[in-house]
């Protein structure tokens, strides 16, 4: 941390120091870089707003997020506007850079609030955001005429104040109300107590599911063996070649080994399949299935 306290505190005096660009050397600089590909000018133009970058950094600080980090951050939403820019627009560099900061450190204290996905649309981050605020404000003002609001009439306030659904309101204030938990973390102040993620429901297989599943397959084997000892050795082989082995062969490869063409072969195996199916009908209609 005090690390990160000195590097924050070298790169603000610098940016601090940095020179501060009238309208013409701006839009020269935004000029250079866009059509020159000049990165001296990028340099020169990033240097000079980077102080506004830390400004808007710092009021993200209360979400917790260091403060290294959020300056990283609106450095690169400071290098996207400078990308994006278009000196054409008769627009400042400053004014069109806002935009870009502001959403590169939303989207940064958005993604680490939470493990859990906090919000992703436009409505949602300005519920993020704004939620706090909008409720301190509501609840002033109830106050001053003598009000008292409840849970679900504050969440349909902010609702309509915000913008959004109710039920965005409602998972927001959840997301809010507290950081995650380690699922390692035991359920009670004793060391050997159960950790949380021993009360997760498994899912892997279980064994009465293991044991159905083997005896399901014993059984189909079963059936399998019989209605090939009505086949031939000839049908039994185009059918174990063909259905029962890793690679199958194709049918040209085993009318060459069996001397017959593959017209033949094809009727063959449609027999043996037939007379199969005649053998398993008395047995197990529901794998005829398997060799339609």
């Amino acid at each position: 941390m005090a690390l990160d306290a000195m590097y924050d505190r070298t790169l603000s005096r610098t940016a601090m120091k940095a020179e501060l660009l009238d309208a013409e050397t701006e839009l020269a600089l935004a000029y250079a870089w866009r059509d020159q590909r000049d990165e001296a000018a990028l340099h020169r133009l990033i240097t000079a707003y980077m102080r506004l970058a830390i400004s808007m950094a710092a009021k993200f600080k209360r979400y917790g997020a260091p403060m290294n980090d959020l300056i990283q951050e609106a450095g690169l939403g400071l290098m996207k506007a400078a990308e994006k820019f278009d000196p054409d627009r008769g627009v400042r560099f400053s004014t069109y850079a806002v935009w870009w900061i502001k959403a590169s450190v939303q989207d940064y204290v958005m993604r680490n609030w939470s493990l859990v996905r906090t919000g992703s649309t436009s409505s949602q981050k300005s519920l993020f955001f704004n939620m706090r605020r909008v409720q301190a404000r509501l609840e002033r003002e109830a106050a001053s005429v003598g009000e008292v609001l409840d849970k679900h009439q504050m969440r349909q306030m902010i609702a309509i104040e915000v913008g959004v659904p109710l039920h965005d309101v409602e998972m927001m204030e959840g997301r809010l109300s507290g950081s995650d938990y380690s699922l390692n973390a035991t359920q009670s102040t004793d060391e050997d107590g159960r950790e949380w993620i021993d009360a997760l429901e498994d899912d892997s297989e279980q064994a009465a599911d293991h044991v159905e599943r083997d005896h399901d397959l014993a059984q189909l084997r079963t059936w399998l063996v019989e209605a090939m000892g009505s086949l031939n050795d000839r049908e039994q082989f185009i059918v174990r070649e063909r259905k029962l082995i890793e690679k199958p062969r194709t049918l040209e490869s085993l009318g060459q080994e069996l001397g017959l063409s593959k017209e033949r072969v094809r009727q063959l195996e449609a027999a043996a399949f037939g007379k199969m199916r005649k053998a398993l009908e008395s047995d197990a209609t529901e794998v005829t299935a398997f060799f339609a």
